[in-house]
């Protein structure tokens, strides 16, 4: 609007009326015609590497000093950096003061307590934080053992607040999974940009949860060459509905572009041809023993201790020990969590024999997200509206 002339001159911002000067220095740039394939990208010619800046106006060379507008970008990222500094150091204390008056503390039983904490977090860019911060406000009083859930998440948050505001003495893969850990947003104009990783991608379980008013759903996919393992978030608000472009049992030949950090999230670039549904060699190559699929997921955590949701492909039984269920074969056991109805739709497609399945790993244990017979694939992950099973 400024460069039309609809605001005064005195309210133009600094970088604006920077650029406008550059503009009008050079005034092919920023536009695009047929006559300018060249300049697709809007780059001026003395904006280009090899030119001398300014060396159409006879002035000396300024290229030693960066354009206004890349000075207030640091500038707004070192601000943005020094205010999630700032809120990791304020968690920091705020733990060590909850520990010193003792879990037992009546104001933690307050939702305000937590909540308040989180809206400062938030104020300081570091909005993983503040949901981890609100989830464990849900585990007080939840159970007999919320002293020991909440003590042990309590020591997650102290470890990332202190793990990022060493970011920047930490090696690169690990700096960047502190980063994200800590809620460092990343564009997804950055994540795309980087080289796609294509394969033939095998839609092994879905995941939904609420969190606050949003629903959040968590997609795994596995790639049948690679056997790499990926999640796609989408969210949903509002009554909105969440992406269910990608279907538990088919498989799709994509571009996947990676996050920084575990290398799990990712973003679904170009899509070559509809989905397929999977063979079931691609079924059994994929699915190991309950050994194999905590050798992995150990792995994982032992590199970055705060991931709460992983996921695996076994080949077990649902059965009972010690009066609870549990997810076993001759390997060994896993405590099964979830829903009575996945329970329940689990032991009914299983027969209590061994049976396909994706698993869902957390703290708590593993929860059934869909199960591989010969004829079909029963999704059975949770729901953030309704608890229902859908089938393939």
């Amino acid at each position: 609007l400024w460069v039309r002339g609809q605001v005064p001159e005195a309210s133009a911002p600094a970088p604006v009326a920077a650029w406008t000067e550059r503009r009008n220095r050079h005034p092919t740039a920023g536009r695009t015609g047929p006559h300018d394939d060249d300049r697709a990208e809007g780059t001026a010619d003395s904006d280009r590497p090899g030119t001398p800046s300014g060396s159409d106006t006879g002035h000396a060379d300024e290229s030693a000093e960066p354009p206004p507008d890349r000075l207030d970008l640091d500038r707004s990222r070192d601000e943005r950096v020094a205010r999630m500094m700032a809120g990791l150091i304020e968690l920091e204390r705020w733990i060590d003061d909850r520990l010193r008056t003792g879990l037992s503390d009546p104001s933690l039983a307050q939702y305000a307590t937590w909540d308040s904490l989180a809206a400062r977090l938030v104020d300081a860019r570091a909005g993983a934080l503040a949901n981890r911060v609100r989830r464990l406000a849900g585990l007080v009083g939840a159970s007999p053992t919320w002293h020991d859930d909440v003590l042990a998440e309590l020591g997650m948050l102290h470890l990332i607040a202190r793990a990022g505001q060493r970011v920047p003495d930490l090696p690169g893969d690990l700096a960047d999974a502190v980063a994200v850990a800590s809620g460092w947003q990343i564009r997804q104009a950055d994540v795309t940009a980087g080289v796609p990783e294509t394969d033939d991608w095998f839609v092994i379980g879905r995941s939904d949860v609420r969190e606050d008013r949003i629903e959040v759903r968590r997609v795994w996919l596995r790639g049948t060459s690679s056997g790499a393992v990926a999640m796609v978030l989408s969210f949903a608000a509002y009554q909105q509905s969440l992406d269910d472009s990608l279907v538990v049992g088919t498989v799709v030949r994509a571009d996947l572009h990676r996050y920084p950090g575990s290398g799990l999230r990712v973003i679904m670039g170009e899509r070559f041809g509809g989905p397929t549904t999977v063979p079931d060699t691609i079924v059994r190559s994929s699915a190991g023993t309950v050994a194999d699929a905590c050798d992995v997921i150990g792995s994982r955590v032992a590199t970055e201790p705060w991931l709460d949701r992983l996921p695996a492909m076994v080949v077990a039984a649902p059965s009972v020990l010690n009066g609870r269920w549990v997810l076993t074969d001759h390997t060994g056991s896993v405590p099964l969590v979830g829903t009575s109805m996945q329970l329940a739709t689990l032991l009914a497609a299983s027969a209590g024999s061994q049976v396909t399945l994706t698993v869902e790993w957390s703290p708590k244990g593993v929860q059934p997200l869909s199960v591989f017979l010969p004829d079909r694939v029963i999704d059975i992950g949770p729901r953030a509206d309704a608890s229902f099973v859908g089938v393939a």
